[in-house]
């Protein structure tokens, strides 16, 4: 019997903040049985800011990357950091080329689509075959089956059904009972 399993994940139904919590809890959770590469974002922490674009932290070596540029209070708008995006992802594809059994990345967005940001670490997990674990948000769909051009699956942001989805692909990929 053939396994369907994807392994390309999108976590959807919760928002950007909820879905990073939930991915940094996991990546805690399955650090000691799983060598991870990738990327969770971590809020800067200032208040009266309508961005919460803060940092990114390598799943790896624990480095983390600032993505945003800090307006002051009370600006609506949110002013990402492409140079600190591109920087975190040149990391993730050097902890990819040195081997891992599943790829992290916080989510797939504006950089992205453009070409930037953390697109480079896309590439490289998915042209390695390796399991792909990300968020995208409903308004990026397009852009995203166009970037990834292949069959993904969409999970809930509930941590059990990730954890399900995590299993079952490493057992298609590294042929285990994981």
């Amino acid at each position: 019997m053939e396994d369907s399993t994807e392994i390309i994940a999108v976590v959807r139904g919760a928002s950007n903040v909820e879905v990073q919590v939930i991915f940094r809890a996991l990546a805690d959770k399955w650090r000691p049985d799983l060598r991870l590469a990738g990327l969770v974002a971590e809020d800067h922490g200032l208040p009266d800011r309508h961005c919460h674009a803060g940092y990114l932290r390598n799943l790896t070596t624990g480095a983390r990357f600032s993505i945003f540029h800090d307006r002051g209070p009370g600006v609506p708008v949110c002013h990402l950091d492409g140079i600190g995006a591109v920087a975190a992802a040149d990391g993730v594809q050097s902890d990819i080329e040195a081997g891992c059994d599943l790829v992290l990345l916080n989510k797939f967005g504006k950089l992205e689509i453009a070409g930037d940001g953390l697109a480079s670490a896309f590439r490289a997990a998915i042209s390695a075959g390796l399991p792909l674990l990300t968020s995208v948000s409903p308004a990026h769909d397009e852009a995203w089956r166009r970037f990834v051009d292949r069959e993904y699956a969409v999970l809930p942001a509930d941590p059990a059904a990730i954890g399900l989805w995590r299993h079952a692909v490493q057992r298609k990929t590294r042929g285990c009972s994981c």
